[in-house]
């Protein structure tokens, strides 16, 4: 009894990820291969045909080039700001603790509800941005419907989620880094930015590879909502990235089997994504 234990308490677990995850991959998977009618009640076997035709897509070939502008610009940003604000709040500067309570909001909250947001900020009209733009520079500019305002707004809705998530990673590898290797290089006459680059953000290497590999998966998959909520792939597509080509391919224009095909090749490309990083990224990684 004691060796079937273990098993049967795992075993809720293990059918919850059959149903709810192996299950449809493979369903999709099985799928990709099909043309399927609307209404699901007709499947014709078409082999690769529909992998074929996404690839002579201009549809979804635009889709590909706009979440590599999305992701790369989105994860730098990310990472780079979220490094800068916490070496401020790591100094004992006034109201530090006040922002660190407070650092975690943005995060909290729903990609959806985060979309909202930045919905009513950039509105042309009544948002609070376009009223300080207009107020110091004269501007208005409507973010949500235009080129390339659209783009930029994503990628500020998205950076600004994500950000505290990454802040509080760096505030606590900061935080483990022992105070003699910064006394030393104090003695040895290094200035802040020989110190930072050179010393401080390399021990941090493991934590900036962590979140380089996460922020990936959350840029690819999560920014459905905000991209949803604010332009919906607007104006022309211009804001259309591959998991939202899949979502109007599935349910609004019920594509399934091109849609299962995007699904098929989305994870791929995340897998060649993570495991080119895992093989060559890591090299850069200093453990202490």
């Amino acid at each position: 009894m004691k060796r079937v234990l273990p098993y049967l308490l795992l075993l809720p677990t293990f059918v919850i990820i059959t149903l709810f995850i192996y299950w449809p991959a493979v369903y999709s998977l099985r799928l990709s291969f099909y043309r399927i009618t609307p209404f699901g009640n007709r499947m014709v076997f078409v082999g690769l045909r529909n992998f074929q035709r996404l690839f002579q897509s201009p549809e979804y070939l635009n889709a590909i080039k706009v979440t590599v502008v999305y992701v790369l610009a989105s994860l730098f940003l990310t990472i780079f700001l979220a490094f800068f604000i916490a070496l401020l709040l790591n100094m004992n500067l006034p109201g530090n603790r006040i922002f660190r309570a407070l650092i975690f909001t943005p995060y909290a909250i729903s990609p959806a509800i985060a979309g909202v947001l930045w919905s009513f900020l950039l509105n042309p009209v009544v948002g609070h941005v376009n009223y300080i733009l207009s107020k110091l520079f004269g501007l208005q500019v409507e973010w949500l419907t235009t080129k390339p305002y659209a783009l930029i707004a994503v990628i500020i809705a998205t950076v600004w989620k994500t950000l505290p998530f990454d802040i509080i990673f760096y505030l606590a590898g900061l935080q483990d880094i022992p105070q003699e290797l910064i006394e030393a290089s104090l003695v040895e006459g290094a200035n802040s930015w020989a110190r930072t680059w050179k010393i401080v953000f390399p021990l941090l290497s493991p934590i900036t590879f962590y979140l380089v590999i996460m922020n990936l998966v959350s840029f690819m998959f999560s920014s459905f909502a905000i991209i949803d909520v604010t332009t919906k792939g607007g104006p022309g597509n211009y804001t259309t990235t591959l998991i939202y080509r899949l979502y109007l391919d599935a349910f609004a224009f019920q594509k399934i089997g091109p849609a299962a095909a995007q699904s098929v090749i989305l994870f791929l490309i995340m897998a060649i994504v993570t495991i080119f990083y895992f093989k060559f990224g890591e090299k850069r990684v200093h453990y202490q």
